[in-house]
C-alpha cells in the first residue's frame, strides 16, 4: 500500500497544554461566534488554528470541508481532492438496503467500488455546503416591541422574514435558510449550495458498520466500524447538476487530511457537523412532564412497533432487508428516550432546574426593571406545563401509532395530498403529477411488506384506542366502532383487501386512471386523512403563547443574568463546533472506563449465534494474523473506537473528529449511556462522544475489502503530534 505522507519535523512535540483535570466541554457554537473565550479555551487545549481557518468566507476553511446530508439528518466531510465524503454507516444506511437484495445483500456483505464505474447514484440524496452566515437580529426584529402580545409578535417576524428574503434572493436562485436562536431571540441566515448526484462508494458489512447493534446502540465501550463512503459528482464546470454519466467528481475548496498519529489521553478535540435539537433550556415543570408522560408513551408505543416488525424480519429474510432501515430508525429513539429517563432521573436534572429557576427569580426580584421585563417569565411556563400535561399521552400516540406506526397512514395521507394534481384541468399538470407519483410509488414498495404492515396497522391502532381517552382519538376509530365491531382485525380485513394503496399494480392502475370516488371511498386514505388531522390537532395548542413567551423571557433573562459566561444557543441543525479532550470516565461505582477500544474486543465480543456480534471468518483471521500494518497504534494494537469530551447530539452522526492541526482523527458516531440526559441537561464529568478511529477505517478500506483506490486517493499526515 502506498501513502501520500506529508511530514512535519518541526512539529514533533506536544502541541497542547493540558489543564489540571480533564472533562467534557458544553458548548455547540455556530462557527461564525468564536469569540474570544472559545478561542482562548481550545488554543490553551491544543488548538493550532485560528478563528479564520475555521471559518471564512472568502477563503477556503474546515467549514468547506464539512457538508450537510439530506437537510441534516447526518453530517458528512470531503476527505479527498475528488468529491469523496465519509460519513456513518447508518446515514447511508438507507441506500444501502435500497441497492441490497437477497441476490445482492450489501447489507450483509458490504460494498466496496473499487473504481469509479462501479459507484451506485443515490436516488433523492443531496448534500449541501454550507456558503456563508449572517446575524440579521436587527433586521428581522427591527418592529418588535415588548409590548406586542405573541400573536401580533409572530405576524410581524412572520412578515418582515418574508421581506428580508425576498430583499436577499430576487431571482430565487439561491439556497437560503433563516432560523432562530435562542427561542427568537436572534436571527442568523444561512447560505447552503447543494448537490443532487451523489453515489455510493463503500459500505462495510453490517457485522462492522452495526457491530454491536441495539445491544451496543449507546453504549460503551463500543467496538462499532460505523462508517460509509459517498462521492459527490458536479457538472463540467463543478457546479451542482442533476444525474448525469457525463458528471465529474466534485472538486472541493477544502477537504481533510487523514492523521495517522491517533490519539492519547489529555489530546484536544473537535467536531464540526449539523446537530439537529438539544432542549438545554428546558425548565423543571418541562423534564417533568418528559419523565412522567412524554418518554414513557413514546417507548411504549415504539417497543411494540419493533416486536411486531421483528416478527416479520426474523421470519423472511426479503422482510428483513426491507425493513431493516426502519427497524434501525425506530430502535435507536427507542433506545434514546429509555436512557434519558434513566439519567435525567439519575442525576436529579429536575432539582438542577429548579435551583437555576430559584437563582432566576432572586436575580429578577432584585431590581424593579428586571421584574417588569422578566417577573412573568417562570410563572407563563408552569402554567403552560399545567396545560398540556392532559394531551401531551394523545398527542405522541397521535404520531407513533396514528401517522407513523403503520407504512400504509403516512403513504395514504401523501399519496392523498399529491394525487390532487391528477384532477386538474391542464394535462401537463396531469402528467407532471402522474410522474411524481409513479416515482414515489416505486420508492415505497421497495420497502413494503403486506402482512407485516397490517400486523403494524392492527396491534398499534387498537393499543391506541385502548390507551388514550376518546377525546384525543382519529376520527376513524369511530367508523370501526360503528362499522366493524370495534375490532381493527375486521377493519384491516376489509382494508388491505379493497384498498388500491396496498398493491403496487393497482396503485398504478388508479394513477393511470384516477377516480375521485374510488380516491375519497378507499379505506387506507380515510386513515391516512384522519391520522394526518388527529396529529394536526394535537400540534395546534392553545396554550402555546404562553411557551413562547415565557421561554424567550427565561431565556434571554438567563443570558443577561450569566453575561460572564459565553452561553451556547441550542441545536437547530445548523453548522455548530464543539471541542474538548480524549479522556476516560467513571460511569458508576467501581466503573471505570479506559478511552479507548482495540480489535482485541471484537473478538471478545464475538458471538456468531447472534446476529448482533458475528464476526465474518474473514475479519476474523485478519485481526488474529496482528496485520495491522501503518494503522497499529505505538503498542502494536489497532485502535477501533476512542471517546472524547465533545458536545453533540442527533444530526452529528458522520461529524469529523478533528484534531488540533484541523486533521481527521476519527469519525462521531454516538452518545454514551450514562449521559443521554446530555440533550436537556450537560454533564460534564460523564458526557462522552464514541468515535470510530480514522485508523481503523483506513485499515478496513485497506487489509479487509482491497479498495486501495480510494486509500490511493486520501492525503495521509503522520508526526505532527
Amino acid at each position: 500500500m502506498n501513502m501520500k505522507y506529508l511530514l512535519s519535523i518541526g512539529l514533533l512535540a506536544a502541541m497542547f497544554i493540558q489543564g489540571p483535570s480533564l472533562r467534557a466541554d458544553e458548548g455547540m457554537w455556530l462557527v461564525n461566534m468564536l469569540n474570544r473565550i472559545t478561542m482562548a479555551e481550545m488554543s490553551e487545549m491544543g488548538l493550532n488554528l485560528t478563528a479564520e481557518e475555521i471559518y471564512d468566507i472568502n477563503n477556503a476553511s474546515l467549514k468547506d470541508a464539512i457538508v450537510r446530508l439530506n437537510g441534516g439528518s447526518c453530517t458528512g466531510e470531503v476527505i479527498s481532492s475528488q468529491g469523496l465524503v465519509l460519513t456513518n454507516h447508518h446515514c447511508a444506511y438507507d441506500a444501502i438496503q435500497g441497492f441490497s437484495s437477497t441476490a445482492n445483500d450489501y447489507l450483509t456483505d458490504g460494498f466496496f467500488a473499487l473504481e469509479k464505474g462501479q459507484e451506485k447514484h443515490i436516488e433523492d440524496f443531496y448534500i449541501s455546503f454550507l456558503v456563508r452566515i449572517d446575524d440579521v437580529s436587527d433586521r428581522i426584529l427591527a418592529d418588535v416591541t415588548a409590548d406586542m402580545d405573541e400573536t401580533t409578535r409572530q405576524a410581524t417576524i412572520a412578515e418582515a422574514s418574508k421581506a428580508f428574503l425576498a430583499l436577499m434572493n430576487p431571482e430565487g436562485t439561491k439556497e437560503l435558510d433563516l432560523k432562530s436562536f435562542y427561542y427568537e431571540n436572534e436571527f442568523y441566515l444561512f447560505e447552503y449550495q447543494s448537490f443532487k448526484d451523489i453515489r455510493l462508494v463503500a459500505a462495510p458489512p453490517e457485522s462492522v458498520g452495526k457491530y454491536g447493534g441495539d445491544t451496543d446502540n449507546w453504549m460503551w465501550p463500543r467496538h462499532t466500524g460505523d462508517f460509509s463512503m459517498l462521492r459527490i459528482y458536479a457538472d463540467e464546470n463543478n457546479e451542482p447538476a442533476d444525474y448525469s454519466e457525463t458528471n465529474v467528481p466534485y472538486q472541493p475548496k477544502r477537504h481533510l487530511r487523514i492523521s495517522m498519529d491517533g490519539v492519547s489521553e489529555g489530546d484536544f478535540t473537535m467536531v464540526m457537523g449539523y446537530p439537529g435539537s438539544t432542549d438545554r433550556f428546558l425548565s423543571s415543570w418541562g423534564v417533568e412532564q418528559a419523565l412522567s408522560l412524554y418518554n414513557p408513551s413514546v417507548v411504549e408505543v415504539r417497543d411494540m412497533k419493533l416486536t411486531t416488525m421483528k416478527k416479520h424480519m426474523d421470519a423472511d429474510p426479503a422482510v428483513r432487508i426491507q425493513y431493516a432501515a426502519k427497524y434501525a430508525q425506530t430502535a435507536n429513539y427507542w433506545k434514546y428516550y429509555i436512557g434519558q429517563s434513566k439519567g435525567l432521573k439519575r442525576l436529579n436534572i429536575q432539582s438542577e432546574k429548579a435551583e437555576l429557576e430559584a437563582r432566576f427569580t432572586d436575580w429578577v426580584n432584585g431590581d424593579a426593571n428586571r421584574l417588569s421585563e422578566y417577573g412573568e417569565a417562570l410563572e407563563l411556563i408552569e402554567g403552560y406545563y399545567a396545560d398540556t400535561d392532559a394531551s401531551v399521552k394523545g398527542k405522541v400516540y397521535a404520531l407513533e401509532a396514528g401517522l407513523i406506526g403503520s407504512d400504509i397512514s403516512l403513504f395514504a395521507f401523501r399519496f392523498n395530498r399529491m394525487a390532487a394534481g391528477l384532477f386538474s384541468e391542464d394535462a401537463e399538470e396531469v402528467a407532471a403529477t402522474q410522474a411524481m407519483l409513479t416515482d414515489y410509488v416505486a420508492g415505497f414498495y421497495r420497502e413494503y411488506d403486506q402482512s407485516t404492515d397490517r400486523d403494524l396497522f392492527v396491534n398499534l391502532m387498537t393499543k391506541f384506542r385502548d390507551d388514550i381517552e376518546t377525546a384525543y382519538h382519529p376520527s376513524f376509530f369511530q367508523l370501526v366502532q360503528d362499522k366493524y365491531k370495534n375490532d381493527f382485525n375486521r377493519y384491516a380485513d376489509k382494508m388491505y383487501a379493497n384498498s388500491f394503496l396496498v398493491d403496487a399494480d393497482r396503485c398504478s392502475e388508479f394513477i393511470a386512471n384516477p377516480s375521485m370516488k374510488k380516491l375519497e371511498k378507499d379505506l387506507a386514505i380515510t386513515v391516512g386523512k384522519s391520522a394526518i388531522n388527529t396529529y394536526f390537532a394535537g400540534m395546534q395548542n392553545p396554550a402555546q403563547a404562553k411557551f413562547d413567551r415565557g421561554y424567550r423571557l427565561l431565556v434571554k433573562g438567563i443570558r443577561e443574568m450569566d453575561s460572564d459566561q459565553a452561553i451556547a444557543p441550542d441545536a437547530n441543525s445548523t453548522m455548530r463546533l464543539t471541542f474538548g479532550q480524549v479522556a476516560p470516565y467513571k460511569a458508576a461505582d467501581a466503573v471505570n472506563y479506559d478511552f479507548i477500544t482495540t480489535a482485541n474486543g471484537i473478538l471478545e465480543k464475538k458471538d456468531n449465534s447472534n446476529p448482533e456480534f458475528v464476526v465474518p471468518d474473514a475479519l476474523d483471521a485478519l485481526i488474529r494474523s496482528r496485520d495491522f500494518g501503518p494503522y497499529a497504534d505505538e503498542n502494536g494494537e489497532l485502535a477501533v473506537c476512542f471517546i472524547h469530551g465533545t458536545d453533540i447530539t442527533g444530526g452529528n452522526s458522520g461529524s469529523p473528529v478533528i484534531d488540533g492541526n484541523g486533521d481527521l482523527i476519527g469519525l462521531a458516531f454516538d452518545g454514551n449511556w450514562e449521559a443521554m440526559s446530555g440533550d436537556i441537561a450537560f454533564e460534564h464529568d460523564l458526557q462522552r462522544t464514541i468515535s470510530v478511529d480514522v485508523r481503523y477505517i483506513m485499515w478496513i478500506l485497506d487489509k479487509f475489502a482491497g479498495a486501495n483506490n480510494l486509500i490511493e486517493e486520501m492525503d495521509f499526515v503522520s508526526g505532527l503530534r
